[in-house]
């Protein structure tokens, strides 16, 4: 099988299930920034990141190639949901333990630091455009409600992330400070 089929040089591209949209068709936003997100965990976790976190963002990838797959297939009516309320709570779950070790947030945080919760930053930055295009596309057509939820939890679990990380790596999270006279 070739990589290019050149079914794609007129701007347009297939779904999963037939039918051809263009390439800058809301669901076609939609699921290529959720791969674009799940790129960006993929970098994240090529920092070395801990055992656990490295699990939790190995099947977190694992769901959004799932969450692609169902934004990008628009007839898929009854097929089985590509996250559900149980991935959330795990979201959930995760963060809830990570922050048990780490000092309550007085303040915002910029997103800075360590190597690893740079990365962590850039990934939770991708996922919340994810959830700006997937809440975009859902004002057109049906998604998942669950899929949204998912995103949004992962975005908060990717800034948990980086703040562990940071502590991991002995590096105090970096405050934003106002700047005076704007």
């Amino acid at each position: 099988m070739k990589i290019y089929t050149r079914t794609g040089d007129d701007g347009t591209t297939g779904l999963f299930g037939g039918g051809r949209v263009s390439k800058a068709d809301p669901r076609v936003d939609a699921y290529g920034t959720v791969d674009e997100a799940n790129a960006t965990l993929g970098f994240a976790r090529a920092a070395g990141l801990p055992p656990a976190v490295e699990a939790v963002l190995a099947r977190a990838q694992s769901a959004l190639f799932d969450v692609g797959a169902s934004l990008a297939s628009p007839s898929a009516k009854g097929a089985a949901a590509a996250v559900s309320d149980a991935d959330v709570a795990a979201l959930e779950a995760a963060i809830d333990a990570l922050e048990a070790g780490l000092e309550p947030l007085k303040t915002f945080v910029l997103p800075a630091g360590s190597e690893a919760a740079v990365r962590l930053h850039v990934a939770r930055t991708v996922v919340r455009r994810a959830e700006r295009n997937v809440v975009a596309l859902a004002a057109r057509e049906p998604v998942d409600p669950a899929v949204v939820r998912y995103l949004n939890r992962l975005s908060d679990l990717l800034f948990v992330q980086a703040r562990a990380a940071n502590r991991a790596a002995g590096v105090p999270d970096v405050p934003w400070v106002a700047r005076k006279g704007r």
